[in-house]
């Protein structure tokens, strides 16, 4: 059932020892899905968490190793999804994670709405009028808003979460008025926000951020991090998350 596909190939996650299927074919799990894993605010014992475009599963795997709660995980791509299934039967994690192969703009009508304590998401970065579309339809869909734009994560978010529930997203800088507009637009107060720089010379090129459902505003800004150092190795406080040491919470 779990046997390799003919492209497909089995990583390790960066921590908690769980194993990930993954094809140079479609799009794999990055330093942002890792890093949004650690940063997500998550209830320890009880709850419910939803991963929206969840691709092959990585971030509901990593986020298994910090909480019991119940997490699901909405995956448009048959492909990647049949990767996340597969990927949880490795890891004998079938009864904690679920995966549906659902276009995340169908989700209200398929979950409770205002049920979910935590909504991540990792979504496509590129508006579709931006930058040259891969010609591999995989990496298209997961780098361009072909089937998700940001104002379809932050209404779909704001359905599914429950009052003060938590939505943790990752994007880049670029997009930071656009995020904070569609929150606000949502209902869902900017709360947490932490900028990733490539190195410290460089100017910053992702964005962790976290919107609360009918929060209060008030910004916490985290201290910035810095992923590399002059020599192209991780720094030891990107070592400490990469590897379960600590979370950005």
């Amino acid at each position: 059932m779990n046997a390799l596909r003919e492209d497909e190939r089995l990583d390790y996650l960066p921590f908690g020892q769980l194993k990930i299927i993954q094809s140079k074919t479609v799009f794999a799990f990055s330093l942002d899905a890792v890093l949004l894993a650690q940063f997500a605010y998550l209830p320890l014992q009880k709850g419910k968490v939803m991963d929206l475009c969840a691709g092959n599963g990585a971030i509901p795997l990593m986020l298994s190793t910090r909480t019991k709660a119940a997490i699901e995980g909405v995956e448009i791509q048959q492909r990647l999804y049949d990767m996340a299934v597969r990927s949880v039967r490795l890891n004998h994690k079938e009864g904690q994670i679920k995966m549906h192969h659902l276009d995340l703009r169908e989700a209200p009508a398929h979950f409770e709405p205002g049920s979910y304590d935590v909504v991540t998401c990792n979504p496509p970065y590129l508006p579709v009028q931006s930058g040259q579309k891969n010609v591999n339809e995989h990496y298209a869909i997961a780098r361009h808003e072909l089937y998700c734009t940001l104002d379809d994560v932050m209404a779909v978010a704001a359905t599914l979460l429950r009052p003060k529930g938590r939505l943790a997203l990752v994007h880049r800088p670029s997009r930071l008025a656009d995020i904070f507009g569609l929150m606000r637009r949502y209902r869902l107060e900017p709360k947490r926000m932490c900028l990733v720089y490539p190195k410290i010379d460089k100017p910053a090129n992702m964005v962790l951020v976290e919107g609360m459902k009918d929060g209060q505003p008030d910004l916490r800004l985290l201290p910035p991090l810095i992923a590399y150092t002059p020599d192209n190795e991780y720094t030891a406080d990107l070592k400490q998350i990469y590897f379960g040491e600590q979370t950005l919470v």
